[in-house]
């Protein structure tokens, strides 16, 4: 990250968050205006494709608590006053003092006032040395999937077709037609110019001209306009792990955009979306049904047959007496976990009663009716209301 980015650039913003915006909340609005301004859904379009790549590298900072707390260092010092490098005195409300005494931990000698996160924000900003170019990891992706029910109890395989910035097949990432450019004269290959200060240090921010690149083509190429990157587009085999939830985000590291002189990958992070099945349900580990019986099985009890997602069917065995809405369990019968096992299969008993009877069915359900006589089976219901 350069310094222009860290001062210029106000990534909340690009975002849509407050600058106290939660973790959720970053992913959130992140989720919202990937899916909105990606390549895939805006073919052609050269402005959602730069939106979606500045909303991608905004997401790189805030979505990193590390990196974040960088961004919001160097922001609160420079965005707001508190230290301006200037050659003047005190009077034009400059500064003149060496950074080397005040960020030691920053430059390697001593134990400076600050640590950790300003060490390594001004570890990057200021440079006494060398200016050569860093490594850039590539940019994180994101992508959606559905599945099946039965793909996300089981896990499955499928294809994903991405798009993402990596070096132009046309020039070889050259940016030039006949892949020669030549070194740029303005910082002489490295990327970078330097800019003193006084206070013996001086601050680095990518080259105007060659815009970081070190190189300079001859003839553009025609594809990528001399930037040497392009949007490539990818579909690559993706296995889902089995037990994934609805809503679930996966992430597969090094399989998101390629990097940048030498940089890591990113990653790839997949978000599921897993459609319904007309007779199973799902809580956790655990698989839903809900079996109807009829009223002599459940009040004589049985073995009633219960279908299993992807297997055969089990037996259920019913005691005498099962009221209407008792769950038994079927162990082993559910999703697989982590550990490969299995969780459960939950089964609901729901006592159906038919639309329409038989001459002989009434006439034995009139009979059982006045068996009964004298059974009120709401007798406690009204005790209980009248005691509370």
């Amino acid at each position: 990250m350069s310094t222009k980015d860290f001062l210029e650039k106000d990534y909340y913003k690009v975002l849509g968050v407050t600058k106290d915006a939660t973790e959720a909340e970053i992913k959130k609005a992140y989720r919202k205006l990937a899916r909105e301004n990606h390549p895939d859904a805006n073919k052609g379009d050269a402005k959602a494709e730069e939106r979606f790549k500045e909303i991608s590298e905004a997401n790189d900072v805030l979505a990193d608590p590390k990196r974040r707390k960088e961004y919001d260092d160097a922001r609160a010092l420079f965005g707001n006053g508190g230290f301006r490098p200037g050659p003047g005195g005190a009077g034009n409300g400059s500064f003149n003092f060496d950074l080397g005494d005040l960020f030691g931990g920053a430059q390697g000698g001593g134990g400076g006032g600050f640590g950790g996160g300003l060490g390594d924000v001004f570890g990057g900003l200021f440079n006494r040395g060398g200016t050569r170019t860093q490594p850039r990891r590539g940019q994180d992706i994101e992508s959606e999937v559905s599945l099946s029910f039965t793909e996300a109890v089981e896990g499955a395989t499928v294809p994903l077709r991405m798009s993402s910035s990596a070096a132009c097949k046309t020039c070889s990432g050259t940016g030039d037609k006949n892949g020669t450019p030549r070194v740029c004269p303005t910082c002489v290959g490295t990327g970078q110019v330097s800019h003193g200060s006084g206070g013996g240090f001086s601050l680095t921010d990518p080259c105007p001209d060659c815009k970081g690149r070190g190189l300079i083509p001859e003839n553009p190429c025609d594809v990528c306009k001399g930037s040497g990157r392009a949007t490539s587009s990818r579909t690559m085999q993706v296995r889902i792990p089995a037990g994934v939830s609805d809503g679930q985000r996966i992430r597969l590291r090094g399989k998101g955009a390629p990097g940048e002189r030498g940089g890591p990958n990113g990653d790839l992070y997949v978000v599921v979306h897993v459609d319904t099945h007309p007779v199973f349900g799902r809580k956790g580990d655990n698989l839903t049904v809900t079996v109807p019986v009829t009223y002599p099985e459940a009040a004589l009890g049985g073995e009633v047959k219960v279908p299993t997602l992807g297997g055969p069917p089990v037996t259920l065995k019913l005691p005498a007496g099962t009221p209407n809405g008792r769950t038994m369990r079927a162990r082993g019968k559910g999703a697989v976990r982590k550990d490969g096992t299995r969780g459960d299969l939950l089964i609901t008993v729901e006592v159906a009663v038919p639309d329409e009877l038989g001459d002989k069915a009434r006439e034995a359900l009139e009979a059982y009716r006045e068996a009964t006589v004298g059974r009120d089976p709401r007798a406690e219901l009204f005790q209980a209301a009248k005691g509370a």
